[in-house]
């Protein structure tokens, strides 16, 4: 089995070459050079590649992507058994990021058709930015303390 050079997995995963190059300057992939000093990658780079992105869609982060991938094993491909009892770590946080996303859809509806006319009752409307100590962002949107 050969090792793949860097136009063929940017082909075979559908990314960018540049994209590769990043996920491998942040630690998500690796390469062996060549004495040419060409990137080789092996076949398995495929699947982290798709990991990666599929990540990415759902919103996780980078960093959360690099913990993960931290956590399959070095040295072998990984098994169907190791990319599960990752996706089980992190069934909790694609619930939050769910019910984060329903919450938005939810209190958008009555916004869209308003066009933000009716300050005084937008979930959203902040006056005063009363809410800063509360972090960035839309935190009327986030999960609220029990």
């Amino acid at each position: 089995m050969t090792d793949l050079t860097i136009g063929q997995l940017a082909e075979r995963a559908g990314v960018a070459p540049s994209a590769l190059r990043f996920y491998e300057s942040e630690g998500l992939i690796e390469s062996l050079r060549t004495a040419g000093n060409q990137r080789r990658y092996p076949r398995a780079t495929l699947r982290r590649v798709a990991f990666i992105r599929s990540a990415q869609r759902v919103g996780l982060s980078l960093e959360e992507i690099h913990d993960a991938l931290r956590r399959l094993p070095a040295g072998r491909t990984p098994s169907k058994a190791d990319w599960a009892s990752l996706s089980r770590s992190w069934r909790p946080r694609l619930d939050e990021q769910i019910e984060r996303l329903q919450r938005l859809r939810d209190t958008l509806d009555s916004c869209i058709g308003c066009g933000c006319l009716s300050l005084r009752s937008c979930a959203l409307h902040n006056p005063g930015d009363v809410l800063a100590e509360r972090g960035p962002g839309a935190v009327n949107l986030e999960p609220q303390p029990r």
